[in-house]
């Protein structure tokens, strides 16, 4: 279900002590009756129809129908563009409490695309089945996600709920082609400093079964090309070491340590986010010579961070990309496995992390069950699944955000008066 990220930027409190007792929450808000879970249903419809799929997402239009909704529950409201076209929408519910840092939960507000072709519904039009299975893009990557957080909130301000923390809302552009000029941007702004988060939520993967899914870690994505080069000649001929035979090579040897991965998860010896992922994203050579002198083939790698990232390196230079077969490589993206510290980016799952036990204890006073945590397998397009959501499922997820977000926004630090935000 979740993804939790403690950031690691100086500027916010990544590790705090874990107090005793878990929270005593206000009195549940009562369910709510056919006519309003139609309203939820409705809205969360009316946002699935607006058409944010890449690579021309309507974000004029997104921004809008988000815009409305903060109004409506009285947030207060940022609209950024680190890039022109792209904006940004930020949320806020203030606390009572401003000396305490900040809640932030984020969700994306575009989408994959899709070949309406294809489907047996409207890719944007948002259509329930029979079985009450809603049919649209971005039902559960993850307009499903933001929908929730807002109709939570909602819930929460009508029980007359208070947060101590002020509450952040995020619905960023871009996610799906690697969110350079959404998140990435304000992670790295004055504004993202200014909010002072302590905590955020992300997406995960959508559970097979009753247990709610959380992620502790996501694997990192290196975007790959292995060149080689070789002499050209004449294709009645056989040649040694040209550009392909050299590339083939190559690929060979990936596709081994591939499979060796593949085995690892088989074998039930390591989970599908422990595990090196490598994919061929394409493969090309020059003009037919009609023996090419260079081929080049592109490799989508994903990186637990909880393996070693030098030793893959120094594979993919001795074994994969060897100048010694006229053979280089370069990374079109290549990010870090380590925080600022050198330490795994990874979140703690234990008692040393409060935020941690108070994802579980809300999950649990939701009626929800928990799976064992995961590190997130899947990064980037997921073009040919998750179609649809169920609504039932999509109403009992608003109950967890709504348990989720009072445990967070109500929780104090033990001692915070007496220490630092340095000291802490």
């Amino acid at each position: 279900m979740e993804k939790l990220c403690n950031f690691n930027h100086e500027f916010i409190i990544v590790h705090l002590l874990l107090f005793s007792s878990l929270l005593s929450f206000t009195n549940p808000t009562p369910s709510p009756t056919q006519d309003e879970q139609s309203q939820i249903i409705s809205r969360f419809q009316e946002y699935l129809r607006i058409n944010t799929s890449q690579p021309s997402p309507d974000y004029k239009k997104s921004t809008q129908f988000i815009l409305t909704l903060a109004e409506s529950l009285s947030l207060e409201t940022q609209v950024i563009e680190f890039v022109q076209g792209k904006p940004l929408v930020i949320l806020k519910w203030p606390g009572s409490d401003l000396s305490l840092p900040s809640i932030l939960l984020n969700s994306h507000t575009d989408v994959v695309p899709s070949e309406s072709s294809k489907w047996d519904y409207h890719p944007f039009g948002a259509h329930i089945d029979e079985n009450g299975n809603i049919f649209a893009r971005g039902s559960q990557d993850m307009k499903c996600v933001g929908m929730q957080y807002m109709e939570a909130v909602r819930r929460l301000k009508a029980s007359g709920f208070q947060p101590k923390r002020s509450l952040y809302l995020s619905f960023v552009p871009d996610e799906e082609i690697g969110g350079h000029d959404g998140l990435e941007k304000l992670a790295q702004s004055d504004v993202f400093k200014n909010m002072n988060v302590d905590i955020i939520l992300d997406e995960g993967l959508a559970s097979p079964n009753e247990n709610y899914r959380l992620f502790y870690g996501e694997r990192t994505p290196w975007w790959l090309v292995i060149k080689a080069t070789g002499a050209p000649g004449h294709g009645a001929k056989l040649y040694d070491n040209s550009a392909m035979e050299n590339l083939f090579k190559s690929i060979e040897s990936i596709r081994r340590f591939r499979a060796s991965q593949f085995d690892l998860v088989k074998a039930g010896l390591k989970g599908e986010g422990e595990v090196i992922s490598v994919n061929m994203a394409f493969l090309k050579a020059g003009t037919p010579s009609p023996t090419p002198s260079e081929a080049e083939a592109g490799f989508d790698i994903r990186i637990p961070p909880t393996v070693n990232a030098e030793s893959l390196e120094k594979r993919i230079a001795e074994e994969w990309a060897p100048a010694s077969r006229n053979m280089s490589f370069e990374f079109k993206q290549k990010g870090s496995t380590q925080d600022y510290w050198g330490r795994p980016l990874i979140t703690a799952t234990d008692r040393s992390n409060p935020w941690w036990a108070l994802l579980v204890e809300a999950i649990k006073k939701a009626n929800g069950k928990i799976g064992k945590p995961e590190i997130l397998a899947i990064f980037g397009n997921r073009a040919c699944e998750l179609l649809f959501l169920n609504q039932a499922e999509y109403l009992k997820g608003i109950d967890v955000y709504e348990s989720i977000i009072k445990a967070y926004t109500s929780y104090i630090p033990p001692g915070r008066d007496s220490l630092s935000r340095d000291e802490l």
